[in-house]
């Protein structure tokens, strides 16, 4: 699971720079870096302020951040299989948040 990387993804989605989304949820932007390169996990508290300024549910956090490592190997193939369209449909969904936001 790389959550750090699922919030850089919808960061740069919205277009949104590490100061600005620091500004939003009052993380500095410090901390911001250092959980998007995964070098700190954020608290759930953390990850909550950031969905919360996104405007997403925590779950499509999740689910940006899920790689095949987090499944055994008997489950890689139908992972490889699926997530592509998984990830597809759930940009599609911050996609879609991202227009009401800017409205």
């Amino acid at each position: 699971m790389n959550i750090g990387n699922a919030i850089k993804q919808v960061r740069l989605h919205f277009e949104l720079s590490q100061v600005e989304l620091s500004e939003r949820t009052g993380i500095s932007q410090t901390s911001i870096s250092q959980i998007e390169s995964s070098t700190k996990n954020p608290s759930k508290r953390t990850l909550r302020k950031i969905c919360a300024s996104l405007e997403i549910p925590e779950s499509l956090l999740y689910v940006l951040g899920m790689d095949e490592n987090d499944f055994p190997a008997s489950r890689k193939q139908a992972f490889q299989e699926l997530y592509p369209a998984i990830k597809d449909f759930t940009i599609q969904v911050i996609g879609k948040r991202k227009s009401k936001m800017l409205h």
